[in-house]
């Protein structure tokens, strides 16, 4: 579900002032939890410490990370406004940490508890559905890199004649585009069985498979279906059985709605400051982020991925999916330096440690997963809102920053800078519009790639500079070029890489998405370096034309003139102010739309179909007909002998209609389809 908040919504909550501060709960484990081991630790990489002339890190213990944790957590969740969270550190097969923060509800100050109060990781879940999916390729069932058609019950259509393989989902290469409908919801009644769901809102594909990360939600619910097809069991009761059951997860549950023994320890999300809760988030593609679970089976989940999948998974699987083979990885998808996928976990690297994990939002919920592998300790924390302007995203990336330069610091390091005049070139190079891999290409909602197209920059001292990706203080973050077209972020541990094809830059991503989307250039038919000014006076052209009818109205009434045309110029005339008129109405429609979908995730469940259909019905005829109409006085005006000025502005009436016209067509304003 991640990167939705970013688009999608504004998700505030607003906490009483001194009262986080001083009543923020701090629960310790469970005493069962220190029996929790699983497995003997795995052999680390030599400390920091342990290099001559490097100061030593703090030592990952128990009573070093809880005072941490107590200076770090109240007033990180106070200063936020976020009303509670969880969180769990596990090392050498044991529970080091597992810690309640704040409330799981504030009207009742509810404290969290680490082992009964259940948050909802959104995509982290995703790592319960692929180490089920593993659990069936383990046994023969299923096949990585088999067309994933051989096991369904419908057809997936082929991209240029190439089927997509289950080791495709799992990179998220399968070349789908986004699917936003029935993401996430409140009403019971509008969940679906999982194969109905896939049925219903299959995406078209738009890349070739493999040559492209584009993160897929949907894809991952499909990939789930594939376990329920070779079980024969539905994808809940296999994930009770084979992963919950054997880790002693309980406290945990895919299912939906909530099963009744659950419903009094789970957490109250907070979409909204000040705002009434809306209750228990759906998920449309469930398998794809609908977990509900307590901090301390998070626990237990890493520590069997940090025993080797002891317990669900045999010790070839899980390494498979720590480290897939880079021989079974298209070139394209990957840049050196930057993180990458694995096979379904993707890298979170930190200070030179090999670290693999998962992201995850709801429209309330906030997760992260770490796994340090070779150093076999395990991150894991849950907030229950995005605080004031979305303060967990900055909050939730500094804190395993922190956590990860505390205890497992960098050693020092001689960083080489790119040269100036080079480095001023390079950034030449990238400078232009580019998209997002993951998007949608078919249907009304790519129009935000019109709107959200990503803008890179030279600054005065020759320096990239991309606003759109800011820091915690708000600001564009600053990018130094360490190594030839490798930037790092001056103040994180941000990374950005280009890839650079005969000469030019073709792609670019950084170190937070680099495993699942990329950036491309905007084609030049759809640049918003012309579209939107053209755009722009489009809507100006058509806007004073409606205006200056009943302005010539009035002058004509007032000094009891006649109309300067009669006739079909006088049809034409009057027809053309009326197309110009249902244009704006249209596009104003549509903007009244759009707006009230992504306001509310729940819009997208499909309550607003009908206007969808009526707006497309318009747009149909009044877009296409404008150009019509407008075509028809241009005509009339440029050969019945009328002044200079009128022929020009009626020529500027064809040229907005078509603008608009082809904005319609390219951005699926005329798709005739719900389906989004």
């Amino acid at each position: 579900m991640r990167n939705w908040r970013a688009i999608r919504c504004g998700l505030l909550i607003l906490l009483g002032g001194a009262a986080i501060a001083q009543d923020s709960a701090q629960i310790g484990a469970p005493p069962s939890l220190a029996k929790l081991a699983l497995a003997a630790p795995r052999t680390g990489q030599p400390s920091a410490a342990a290099v001559s002339g490097e100061p030593a890190p703090h030592a990952l213990t128990k009573s070093d990370l809880d005072a941490w944790l107590d200076g770090y957590m109240p007033y990180a969740l106070h200063n936020s406004d976020i009303p509670g969270a969880v969180v769990v550190v596990v090392k050498d097969g044991q529970f080091l940490t597992a810690r309640g923060f704040g409330y799981s509800d504030l009207e009742k100050r509810t404290p969290v508890d680490p082992e009964r109060t259940l948050f909802r990781p959104g995509s982290v879940s995703k790592l319960v559905t692929w180490t089920a999916v593993m659990q069936q390729v383990e046994q023969g069932k299923l096949n990585l890199d088999k067309d994933v058609n051989t096991y369904l019950d419908f057809k997936i259509p082929p991209f240029e004649g190439q089927p997509v393989t289950l080791r495709q989902i799992m990179t998220h290469t399968g070349g789908f585009q986004e699917t936003s409908k029935e993401i996430i919801f409140y009403d019971a009644k509008k969940v679906r069985k999982l194969g109905d769901y896939l049925k219903a809102h299959t995406p078209k594909r738009i890349y070739a498979p493999g040559t492209t990360p584009a993160y897929s939600n949907w894809a991952t619910a499909l990939a789930a279906y594939l376990v329920e097809r070779t079980s024969g069991q539905s994808f809940d009761d296999y994930l009770d059985q084979h992963v919950f059951a054997p880790l002693g997860m309980r406290n945990s549950t895919f299912r939906q709605p909530l099963p009744a023994q659950f419903k009094g320890q789970v957490s109250v999300g907070y979409q909204a400051p000040g705002a009434d809760p809306k209750g228990f988030e759906l998920i449309g593609p469930a398998p794809a982020g609908s977990l509900s679970a307590s901090g301390a089976d998070m626990g237990r989940f890493m520590i069997a991925h940090l025993a080797n999948g002891r317990g669900i998974l045999q010790p070839a699987t899980a390494a498979m999916m720590h480290n897939s083979p880079l021989d079974k990885i298209n070139p394209r998808t990957l840049f050196p330096g930057l993180n990458r996928m694995e096979l379904g976990f993707f890298e979170t690297n930190a200070n030179g440690r090999e670290v693999i994990g998962h992201l995850g939002d709801t429209s309330a919920f906030h997760t992260s997963l770490h796994l340090l592998i070779n150093d076999n300790v395990g991150f894991y924390v849950s907030f229950n809102s995005p605080g004031k302007g979305g303060a967990v995203g900055p909050l939730r990336e500094a804190m395993f920053e922190h956590f990860a330069d505390r205890y497992f610091p960098a050693p020092p390091a001689n960083p080489t800078i790119v040269p100036a005049k080079l480095a001023r070139q390079h950034s030449e190079m990238m400078a232009g519009l580019w998209q997002n891999s993951r998007r949608e290409d078919h249907g009304f909602v790519s129009l935000l790639n019109l709107i959200g197209q990503t803008a890179v920059s030279v600054g005065p001292k020759g320096e990239l500079v991309i606003p759109a990706l800011t820091a915690a203080n708000g600001r564009p973050r600053e990018w130094v070029e360490v190594t030839p077209f490798m930037w790092q972020d001056k103040y994180s541990h941000q990374k950005l890489a280009a890839q650079v094809v005969e000469g030019k830059v073709v792609r670019w991503s950084f170190d937070e998405i680099s495993p699942f989307m990329v950036f491309d250039r905007v084609p030049a038919s759809l640049s918003g370096a012309w579209l939107k000014p053209a755009l722009y006076a489009s809507l100006v052209i058509l806007l004073l034309t409606l205006l200056y009818w009943p302005v010539t109205w009035y002058v004509r009434r007032r000094y009891k003139a006649a109309p300067s045309v009669s006739g079909r110029a006088l049809q034409a005339y009057r027809a053309t102010r009326i197309m110009a008129a249902a244009n704006l109405l249209v596009l104003a429609g549509w903007g009244v739309l759009v707006t009230l979908l992504f306001k509310d995730l729940e819009n997208l469940a499909g309550s607003f179909d009908l206007w969808l259909w009526v707006l497309q019905i318009l747009g149909a005829i009044v877009f296409v007909g404008a150009v019509g109409i407008s075509a028809w006085n241009a005509w009339l005006t440029l050969n019945d002998g009328r002044r200079w000025t009128r022929k020009l502005w009626s020529v500027l009436i064809v040229l907005a209609t078509l603008v608009i016209l082809y904005v319609a067509l390219r951005y699926g304003l005329l798709a005739m389809s719900v389906s989004y």
